[in-house]
């Protein structure tokens, strides 16, 4: 008899974003003459930049040429982009990464439950609460946790809360543990992380031996000069994290899927037996084995997010979220709602009104509204009683969703559940 990977039995409901898009379409289904905005799910909707689509139609052109023709790339990502991300991302900063220490990928995402497969099943985990989902469930899913508890906690990770009583600032764990995953800016609360807070990190991992899985998926829409972008601009972190990055809030690729993962070279863990591995080896190991890497045509696509005109059509594309957060942010604030977040980050996380629950806002919301956003209860136990808000949408549908919001007064009065509330 076949059997199954039952760690998947632990995971609990569905998936935060399936399970919003059920609940949605139900409504649609029963109401179909609502207007449903989406503010849920961090989609982008502005067309991709000029310079990348004509640098994709080249290299769809280069693809009909037999002479430029490629089939199978770099399990690692052509050089050229690895090149330029080196450069302009990293060193600019004054951080040192080369080009042979960045892998391609479909998406952060992936490599964020990817990244597992290098590493031991018996490291003590650490994730911020609330958090992206897919750090806890990869984990799940990989046999490293408990049962999940009442409140959707599991049973072997160490939870660190961020919530408004502690600025939402990741707080450093009293107890020793192996793997750190840190997501600044963060998602969901927008919160970020200040260059002595990230660098007391790096201190407590090489302290310890602890690896930090860094995720700056949204570094782009950093405002503040102070707050670093990458993990390595701190001292000493070359030797204790790993960082993911993305093309697709910055440069609109969801759809196109592109992104990368940083390994430096001088990156050891231990075996059993004390020996010194190099992760970038395993990393290598491991992609050469599962990954046949990015498509030529994406890669050219990305390749030009970095000339002059990618550039300075990117900082439209990130100016226009920031301004949709920036409208978000202080029209809920003035219909009398708590929110954090929309200003070094495109989502708004707003604390839900008169002590309802996270799901109960949703429901709320989506019905004498007909606005989507997402519960923080899906995001981890501390996020219950908060709503992130997306900033990626059409200003005009942004428009129209405070202006329903704002007059559903019932809804989303000025009576929300004050900050020191355990939510």
């Amino acid at each position: 008899m076949v059997t199954i990977n039952e760690n998947y039995l632990k995971l609990k409901a569905g998936y935060l974003f399936p399970e919003i898009a059920r609940r949605v379409n139900a409504f649609a289904e029963a109401n179909p003459s609502a207007a449903i905005i989406k503010l849920g799910i961090g989609d982008v909707t502005e067309p991709l930049p000029a310079a990348c689509r004509e640098a994709m139609v080249q290299a769809v052109q280069d693809m009909g040429d037999r002479a430029s023709f490629k089939g199978y790339g770099p399990e690692q990502g052509y050089l050229w982009l690895r090149e330029k991300i080196a450069e302009q991302d990293f060193q600019a900063r004054g951080c040192e990464i080369s080009a042979s220490e960045i892998f391609i990928s479909d998406g952060s995402k992936c490599d964020c439950g990817n990244i597992l497969d290098i590493l031991g099943d018996d490291n003590r985990i650490a994730a911020t609460d609330p958090v992206y989902p897919v750090y806890v469930d990869t984990n799940v899913m990989a046999g490293h946790t408990g049962e999940a508890d009442a409140s959707g906690k599991y049973g072997g990770l160490t939870y660190l809360p961020i919530t408004a009583a502690n600025d939402f600032t990741a707080q450093i764990p009293s107890e020793k543990v192996d793997i750190i995953y840190l997501c600044f800016p963060n998602n969901p609360t927008g919160a970020v992380a200040t260059r002595d807070n990230l660098q007391a990190w790096v201190d407590y991992a090489k302290q310890h031996g602890s690896l930090i899985l860094f995720d700056a998926a949204y570094e782009a829409f950093i405002t503040d000069p102070t707050i670093p972008h990458s993990i390595y601009e701190l001292d000493g972190a070359r030797d204790c994290a790993i960082e993911f990055r993305s093309f697709s809030k910055n440069a609109g690729f969801t759809g196109t899927r592109c992104a990368f993962t940083v390994v430096p070279d001088s990156l050891t863990v231990e075996t059993s037996q004390g020996e010194a591995v190099k992760l970038w080896q395993l990393w290598n190991r491991r992609q050469c084995t599962k990954f046949n890497g990015v498509s030529y045509i994406v890669q050219r696509g990305a390749e030009a997010v970095y000339s002059p005109e990618g550039q300075a059509q990117i900082k439209g594309l990130i100016d226009f979220y920031m301004e949709n957060a920036r409208i978000i942010r202080d029209r809920l604030s003035a219909a009398g709602l708590q929110v954090y977040g929309g200003i070094n980050a495109p989502y708004v996380w707003v604390q839900a009104p008169h002590g309802l629950s996270s799901w109960d806002f949703f429901d709320k919301l989506l019905q004498a509204a007909n606005v989507v956003g997402t519960p923080g209860s899906g995001f981890g136990a501390a996020g219950e009683g908060y709503f992130r808000i997306s900033a990626f949408n059409s200003r005009a549908n942004v428009e129209e969703a405070m202006a329903r919001i704002e007059a559903n007064l019932s809804l989303v009065g000025t009576s929300p559940r004050q900050s020191s509330d355990p939510a």
